[in-house]
């Protein structure tokens, strides 16, 4: 049985990160740091080789994608993109801590939204539905590895959801630009879907 190889890797830093909010679909472009730090790391040749890339829509993905793999087939998958922070968008943990709305939020739960914004259990199967189109496209066009450039919440959500062995999401926390191993089988995936996790990237 054949088995699929996807390097999940988190885009490279923005100034939103660096100031400490939450930046969801907010499309905001690597920073001068961030791209920096990503090349330094492609210096390094600590990325795999790899058939294909899929990506998130949003800048920073796209951007982190061009400079790891700048010649690789790129496929963008909508469902990738990071969780929909509603009202919280742009704002930090500081300036939403005695706001009852995030109070609440924070404790989490399948149901737990943003006032206009992205329930958990929304972002779970929305994340999953990328991945599968991921799968499928690998298989239809027989791509035996590949590398997947999305975000922490992404990463985060499917490999505790979805990956053995089970662990916490807190568990698969990455810096940006470093990232996890996955491998996927027909098998596996019809029964679960579940996949197995290899281990961090480096």
């Amino acid at each position: 049985m054949k088995n699929y190889r996807i390097y999940l890797i988190r885009h490279g830093i923005t100034q939103g990160n660096l100031d400490g909010k939450y930046i969801g679909l907010t499309d905001l472009p690597l920073c001068e740091e961030g791209e920096g730090a990503i090349a330094s790391l492609k210096a390094l040749d600590v990325y795999p080789n790899v058939q294909k890339v899929y990506s998130s829509p949003l800048k920073r993905c796209l951007q982190t994608a061009d400079i790891i793999y700048p010649e690789k087939l790129l496929k963008r998958i909508d469902n990738i993109s990071e969780c929909d922070f509603g009202d919280f968008e742009g704002k930090t943990q500081a300036e939403l801590q005695e706001n009852e709305d995030y109070l609440e939020w924070i404790k989490g739960g399948y149901e737990a939204c943003p006032p206009n914004g992205e329930s958990f259990g929304h972002f779970t199967i929305r994340c999953l539905d990328g991945l599968e189109e991921i799968f499928k496209d690998m298989m239809a066009n027989e791509i035996g590895s590949a590398a997947v450039i999305t975000h922490s919440g992404v990463i985060m959500n499917l490999l505790a959801g979805y990956g053995l062995p089970k662990m916490r999401p807190i568990d698969f926390a990455c810096n940006q630009g470093e990232g996890f191993e996955i491998q996927l089988s027909t098998f596996l995936w019809q029964h679960g879907p579940v996949f197995e996790i290899v281990g961090k990237l480096f």
